[in-house]
């Protein structure tokens, strides 16, 4: 039998830092336009941006922060965030992406977890006030934070007076240049360190399989916070001088469409929801895709309909489909811009170049090719380890040197593989990683709840829903309502259950193990959830 692994392509590996990448290609298309704000108003060529890009590395100097020092963006999608990314690799320094959904818990975890020494963070906007929440955070804590700076205030502009020039820092490329919080299985988040080599290359394959030059004009309303935003968009726009726009601070459909025929993008990314939400908006007839060519489709599985109307509504004829884990820096798989249909929608595409991929039984024995197991997947791209977190990494990276992703998967004989579940207990709700024991773990505090479970079920939009069985202490009556306002504010919004049920018990098995799979059976049929369901599994 074939057994079911594969190598991607071979392919120059780019031995540079992200700074390195960013200079050759300001020093050869300097004037060429890097970076596109439509609601700021900004735009930068490459020779605008890194004078920026100095400016910015001048003004975390003069703050103090020391090559290997890390610091924080707690923020939506703005001009800065690149700035900082960019300015961070400058510097040496070492960048956090923080989640602008996160509330106090989080934001308090994630803060004395990396002991960065200063966060950027915007005061408010329609969604949160994160100056509040940050004043919660802090109280009682003795974390190294020394420094917040607001963005789009004074401060960022005495933040940039009070710079202090010094020559880009000695960095390896093998130095880890950011730290992306993934939901751990134990419930808290685990810092994944990736190196300027693993981001480089990341991106200059992405790049590669798309065809993207110095010509494209790259479309991004994904969040910069993920690793989609902040290696597939603005790392690439520097690996390949492909412009990167930015059409609005949090995703709005309206906004991206505007953006895609003001400034005559060639690529759109996004999760299937926002290409669903462009689609089925009232004035998507007004816009004009014309300029389009391919886009670039991750987070969740694509129903067949959306890319369809995709590659012919929106003239993206190349979409394609990548995989991966913020672990793999990101993307391990994914089609290319000439595949059949059913090869990207029924599949997550082939190995990415100089990527290793196996799908292996729960022994750890290499499976035939068709059969279901866990994929793994080893090379370049696979994080330096959890930050601070010895046994979680040997757990996740074996002595081999795979990752296990936890995801379930078949390889077909074309080697396209298509997932097929998860062996770990993870929930994606439109590209989002919510670990059912985290969300368990804040419900539990609740004063009226005994015992709680949490499982996802299937959404025809985000892929998968969060759903939990509440059991309350005897005597309690609660209500659904009383729940989600328990969870408002507390944890970010796409963990709060979208559906509750309170029961007084849950399905067991003889041995009194409790089934999930089997309150997510009922929920399915009680909610009438068949058909998103098959096309989960599709």
């Amino acid at each position: 039998d074939m057994l079911s692994y594969s190598r991607g392509p071979e392919a120059p590996l780019l031995e540079c830092t992200i700074h390195e990448a960013l200079a050759a290609t300001v020093a050869s298309i300097p004037n060429s336009e890097a970076l596109v704000s439509c609601h700021q108003g900004i735009r930068y060529t490459f020779a605008e941006f890194m004078a920026e890009v100095e400016r910015v590395s001048a003004g975390l100097t003069g703050l103090g922060l020391e090559p290997g020092d890390r610091f924080g963006v707690w923020a939506t999608n703005c001009v800065e965030w690149v700035l900082l990314q960019y300015a961070a690799a400058h510097a040496g320094l070492v960048l956090i992406n923080v989640n602008p959904a996160y509330r106090t818990n989080e934001l308090a975890y994630i803060l004395r977890k990396s002991g960065m020494r200063a966060l950027f963070l915007v005061e408010s906007d329609q969604r949160s006030n994160y100056g509040e929440i940050l004043r919660e955070a802090r109280e009682g804590d003795a974390m190294r934070l020394e420094h917040a700076v607001y963005l789009h205030s004074p401060a960022w502009d005495e933040f940039l007076a009070n710079g202090v020039r010094r020559p880009p820092a000695r960095v390896s490329n093998t130095d880890i240049a950011n730290i992306q919080y993934t939901s751990g299985t134990t419930g808290a988040p685990k810092g994944v360190l990736l190196t300027h080599r693993n981001l480089v290359n990341n991106a200059g394959y992405i790049a590669d399989v798309m065809h993207f030059t110095a010509a494209d004009r790259l479309c991004v309303p994904v969040p910069l916070y993920h690793c989609f935003g902040c290696v597939a968009g603005s790392l690439v726009m520097a690996v390949r001088g492909s412009a990167m726009i930015l059409p609005a601070a949090q995703f709005d459909a309206r906004a991206t469409m505007a953006g895609v025929a003001a400034e005559r993008a060639t690529a759109l990314f996004g999760v299937p929801t926002m290409f669903i939400a462009q689609l089925h908006h009232a004035e998507f007839s007004a816009f004009d895709f014309s300029s389009l060519r391919s886009g670039l489709m991750g987070g969740a599985p694509c129903p067949v309909e959306v890319m369809r109307r995709v590659q012919d509504d929106m003239h993206c004829a190349g979409v394609t489909v990548i995989y991966g884990q913020t672990e793999c820096s990101p993307v391990i798989t994914g089609s290319g811009t000439n595949d059949p249909m059913d090869i990207r929608v029924t599949t997550v595409g082939r190995a990415y170049p100089n990527t290793e991929v196996k799908i292996v039984s729960p022994e750890g024995d290499t499976v035939p090719v068709g059969r279901q197991g866990e994929l793994c997947a080893r090379g370049y791209m696979v994080m330096a380890g959890y930050d601070t977190e010895a046994e979680a990494t040997a757990r996740a990276i074996d002595s081999g040197g795979w990752l296990h992703t936890g995801d379930l998967a078949v390889m077909r004989p074309d080697g396209n593989f298509h997932i097929t579940g998860r062996s770990k207990d993870m929930i994606i709700r439109g590209g989002e990683n919510i670990y059912p024991r985290e969300v368990e773990e804040f419900l539990y505090t609740h004063p009226k709840i005994a015992d709680v479970q949490v499982f996802g079920l299937p959404h025809q939009d985000l892929g998968e829903t969060v759903a939990a069985w509440v059991r309350l202490k005897p005597g309690e009556t609660g209500t659904v309502e009383e729940i989600h306002e328990f969870c408002r504010g507390k944890i970010a919004h796409f963990k709060i259950p979208a559906h509750v049920r309170v029961t007084d018990s849950f399905p067991m098995t003889v041995t009194g193990k409790i089934q999930k799979f089997r309150m997510r059976e009922i929920e399915i049929e009680a909610l009438g959830l068949a058909q998103a369901a098959s096309i989960r599994m599709a």
